[in-house]
């Protein structure tokens, strides 16, 4: 059973509060439109699953992820992933480490949520993605 987009959310600027969003475009090889982040080779967006989202007491945007997911597991996934999301494909590139910002949310939760903060992916095809596309994991290939 596939999963679904929960949220979405843009980073206006490196340490600006999140914009919620109901659809955003994506660009292959630079990222969602709007974010602060496109334009980076690497970490163009950032994941979160609902489980650990519940785990932590947090809600949907609040670990400054773009793409807040429900109905699936992100943790895991080797880098190469593909994610098909809306009418776009993002392909996961590693897990994203826990900044000192998760300490200002809640004291002593960078630690807690090491290996558990989210995924990074690039854009791999462009398209729209909107709150409550569906979401399928297409595994890495081998090697």
């Amino acid at each position: 059973m596939p999963g679904h987009v929960l949220g979405l959310f843009l980073k206006p600027g490196h340490g600006l509060p999140m914009r919620e969003v109901q659809s955003v475009s994506a660009v292959a090889g630079q990222g969602l439109e709007g974010d602060a982040s496109f334009g980076r080779s690497r970490r163009q967006v950032l994941l979160v699953d609902e489980s650990i989202l519940a785990e932590f007491n947090l809600h949907p945007g609040q670990t400054r992820e773009n793409i807040a997911l429900a109905g699936l597991s992100l943790t895991g996934l080797p880098a190469g992933t593909r994610l098909h999301i809306g009418a776009a494909i993002l392909e996961v590139t590693g897990d994203c480490a826990p900044c000192a910002l998760m300490d200002s949310i809640r004291p002593g939760l960078r630690e807690a949520i090491r290996g558990q903060r989210g995924l990074l992916a690039r854009v791999h095809q462009g398209g729209i993605i909107s709150v409550a596309d569906s979401v399928t994991i297409e595994p890495a290939p081998p090697g």
